[in-house]
């Protein structure tokens, strides 16, 4: 499988289409730039931001933007990365779980609608399943498979190798797919919002 391949337009109409029946806001852009520029919009001032490890995110240039301070949010994740007390840090990195909003990307969409997220540490998993009220994944659609199976695959065959090779080289550390979530649907009952920023460009894993 060419893991880097972007999904056929067909796809992406498809994938789009069964992600809103699930409730979930879909855009589709050209370029991870484009992509920014959506983000910029849609997080409103005075809001607390939150972002896992991605790739993703340091490629169309929202790290960047976020350290620049030229916003009005509360960057949560600058808070957790300069305390340098470990248990502190831990404390905050709990705390920070409540932000308004989660940026991030999926390790794999499949076109039946479903995804899967994976973690070593866990730490950005309460985000995406319960505890912040906004979502919103930025995620190349070479990310587009067709089912669970192959999902499942890209991450254990792809992502994770290039994760792991990623952290050896900068840290001498190895990471592991500790754990992993099917997220097949959002509750009747909630009231969170979930957006898929679709980027028409090969990005992240």
């Amino acid at each position: 499988m060419d893991y880097d391949k972007l999904a056929s337009p067909a796809a992406v109409k498809k994938t789009a289409a069964v992600l809103r029946k699930k409730r979930y806001n879909v855009n589709v852009f050209k370029t991870g730039s484009d992509a920014l520029s959506a983000i910029k919009k849609a997080i409103p001032d005075g809001a607390s931001v939150m972002n896992g490890a991605s790739v993703t995110l340091e490629q169309i240039g929202y790290l960047d933007y976020l350290a620049s301070g030229k916003h009005k949010w509360v960057d949560l994740h600058a808070k957790v990365a300069s305390e340098n007390d470990r248990e502190k840090r831990a404390k905050l990195r709990r705390e920070a779980v409540l932000s308004d909003y989660y940026l991030g990307s999926v390790h794999a969409v499949t076109q039946e609608g479903d995804f899967i997220v994976a973690s070593n540490t866990g730490s950005q998993l309460p985000h995406i399943v319960f505890t912040s009220k906004n979502l919103i994944f930025v995620v190349s659609t070479k990310k587009i498979v067709k089912n669970l199976d192959e999902a499942m695959e890209r991450l254990i065959k792809h992502a994770y190798p290039l994760e792991d090779k990623k952290l050896m080289e900068k840290y001498n550390i190895h990471t592991g797919v500790s754990k992993i979530i099917t997220f097949k649907g959002e509750s009747t009952f909630s009231d969170r919002t979930i957006s898929f920023f679709l980027v028409e460009q090969n990005l992240g894993y």
